[in-house]
């Protein structure tokens, strides 16, 4: 903190901006964390004092004050414990986050809508930013893909743990018959890299750039130009879209940008066997394969396979909630 404050002070800090703001954002999660430890220490200082006085002179209402400040403490602790464990390389990094329905036609893409719903409620409950790269509608209702970049310190690292097949058990309300349904979607999550700092050659031979028109909400632009971008690297077959920007030049940007985070991630699985830190297990969007199952029916419960963390509120989980099972699987990677 003490370096980076001297650096702060120099006269030609601004020079750079782009480093200036890096350094500023890396200073801030110091003196956060720093910041956390002393507000905990001092907690827990005045809960000893208050113990004190209450074996020299007992008091029932101390008592209860003092119960009710340590069950406060420790879900401090534990979130506290839970940020100190956000520290891979990139934990820190914004996030790329998409979500592709499986086999199941309507039931999936609905499936894909409702766990879109669940990712934008959590990233604004953790004060995220959540803009929307790319989104294509299902034919009757829910989506056939979505691609958000979600902005944040540690985003990244909260939503690494989403990575994989999530899998929903329902009564399908697209049945007329009222029977249950099982329906798959899967959640891929990769760190936003800083380009300027990614030494990684693309040559415009091996790319497929093709544009369209955009779907969805957006103004007038939308199924007016041909603004949306989808390009496609011959050589991994690596595909990437945009359509959020209004001009096919920003989106052919921001779709570069995306191609060169993801190739580059390629890039470090290659050389340095990061495939679990960085991407998770690549698997079949199907049975035997998730991660995580949502049962509706016939009763209510969210069941994490890797964790075995589980809870009947079935709601609270589809408004965002799922921090039990985050902080569950960052635990499970000590």
């Amino acid at each position: 903190m003490q370096e980076f404050d001297e650096m702060m002070a120099d006269p030609d800090f601004w020079n750079d901006s782009s480093k200036a703001q890096d350094i500023i954002n890396q200073s801030n999660a110091l003196k956060e964390v720093v910041g956390g430890y002393r507000r905990l220490t001092e907690e827990k200082e005045n809960v000893e004092v208050m113990v004190e006085m209450v074996k020299e002179e007992p008091d029932d209402d101390m008592e209860q004050e003092i119960s009710e400040q340590l069950i406060a403490l420790k879900e401090s602790v534990d979130q506290f414990e839970l940020k100190l464990l956000l520290n891979g390389e990139h934990d820190a990094n914004n996030a790329i986050l998409e979500l592709h329905p499986g086999a199941g036609g309507t039931e999936s893409q609905d499936w894909g809508a409702m766990l879109l719903r669940m990712y934008q409620r959590f990233s604004e409950k953790q004060g995220f930013k959540v803009e929307t790269v790319d989104y294509l509608l299902g034919d009757e209702a829910g989506i056939k893909s979505v691609t958000l970049l979600i902005k944040g310190h540690n985003a990244y690292g909260y939503l690494k743990a989403e990575k994989g097949v999530h899998r929903l058990v329902r009564i399908s309300p697209f049945d007329s018959s009222g029977r249950r349904h099982t329906s798959f979607a899967s959640c891929e999550v990769t760190p936003e890299f800083d380009n300027d700092n990614i030494e990684i050659e693309i040559n415009t031979e091996d790319l497929n750039i093709d544009t369209y028109r955009a779907s969805g909400a957006g103004g007038q632009h939308i199924n007016t130009t041909d603004s949306a971008v989808r390009i496609t690297h011959k050589p991994t077959g690596v595909v990437v879209t945009c359509q959020n920007e209004r001009s096919q030049i920003k989106n052919r940007e921001q779709a570069m940008k995306m191609l060169k985070a993801k190739l580059y991630q390629r890039k470090i699985e290659e050389q340095e066997a990061e495939m679990l830190a960085i991407r998770g297990e690549q698997k079949e969007i199907g049975w035997g394969s998730q991660i995580r199952s949502y049962v509706f029916h016939p009763y209510s419960m969210v069941k994490d396979h890797r964790t075995n963390a589980e809870t009947g509120n079935t709601s609270a989980v589809m408004d965002g909630d799922i921090s039990l099972f985050i902080d569950a699987y960052l635990k499970s990677q000590i």
